[in-house]
């Protein structure tokens, strides 16, 4: 067993994992090569990291889930600040080095494994209130995704993602990226960006822009539905044809050329993409 760790003492292993020079020396001892692939772009800016941390206004009382912990540059200063971490990392070097640097910490629960293959539920079973990680560009929106339909589920999620994911999971009605995932996060939640990245803040620097997303759940959905699964089916069905018009849409989506939309405020010329979250509501129940 470890002795106690402060959070001087994980700083100082944090700041070694923000300096280029010593995470290359790191994955050269460990002959680890980033993996494409699997997303492995390894943060290295201090400031960056600072603002992850403040926004996820971590206390004791917080179990954090970190998926893709890579080197450990995040999993040192949440041990420091929450009162458990479970930590999953696919890549079995990475994991290895994470043992090694981290093994024998009583609050950090470090699980090798895909996260596509761990079953969420018995996950936020274990109290999971926050989300803090780096996601993996690959399957950070299915990841988001499944995470948002679990009961209970996290109170509140402080990731990194692809620009154009954070662009779509806070857009607007009539935004160029507003769509399923917008409707998605925002039945539930609150979502701002709090901070476009530049690939200069990662190591190897990937080739676009990636964006710190804050998502805060809220006590009662904004919208009243009586079947959250058909309404995630009404939608992904419009939004698959987004530039028709909504008439066109539902009369493909319920065989009944006779929807009266007038009852929800609809134009029948109007498109999936200008339409709020309210009036899919209405529209979900109304069908």
């Amino acid at each position: 067993m470890i002795g106690k760790h402060t959070e001087q003492n994980f700083q100082s292993l944090e700041l070694k994992l923000t300096r280029p020079s010593d995470v290359a020396a790191l994955l050269q001892t460990h002959g680890i090569r980033p993996n494409k692939v699997l997303g492995q772009n390894f943060l290295i800016d201090a400031n960056i990291l600072e603002i992850l941390l403040s926004a996820a206004e971590l206390t004791k009382d917080d179990v954090v889930l970190e998926i893709g912990p890579g080197l450990g540059v995040l999993t040192g200063p949440l041990l420091a600040r929450a009162g458990r971490v479970i930590a999953i990392e696919k890549d079995a070097a990475l994991f290895n080095l994470l043992r090694e640097r981290f093994g024998g910490i009583a609050s950090l629960e470090l699980i090798h494994s895909d996260i596509m293959d761990v079953s969420l539920p018995e996950l936020m079973a274990r109290g999971v209130t926050k989300v803090v990680a780096n996601l993996p560009y690959a399957v950070g929106t299915r990841i988001l995704v499944d995470l948002f339909e679990q009961n209970p589920a996290p109170r509140r999620y402080v990731v990194t993602v692809q620009r154009e994911v954070a662009d779509r999971l806070a857009a607007k009605p009539s935004a160029d990226d507003y769509g399923l995932l917008s409707l998605l996060a925002q039945f539930d939640h609150d979502v701002k960006v709090r901070k476009v990245i530049s690939p200069s803040c990662f190591f190897p620097p990937p080739q676009i822009k990636s964006a710190i997303v804050v998502v805060h759940r809220l006590p009662h959905p904004r919208v009243e539905i009586a079947d959250r699964k058909k309404f995630k089916t009404l939608i992904k069905h419009a939004f698959s044809q987004r530039r028709k018009q909504i008439a066109t849409i539902l009369r493909g989506f319920t065989n009944n050329s006779d929807v009266p939309l007038a009852a929800v405020g609809l134009d029948p010329r109007e498109r999936p993409e200008n339409i709020a979250l309210e009036t899919w509501a209405k529209l979900a129940n109304l069908l």
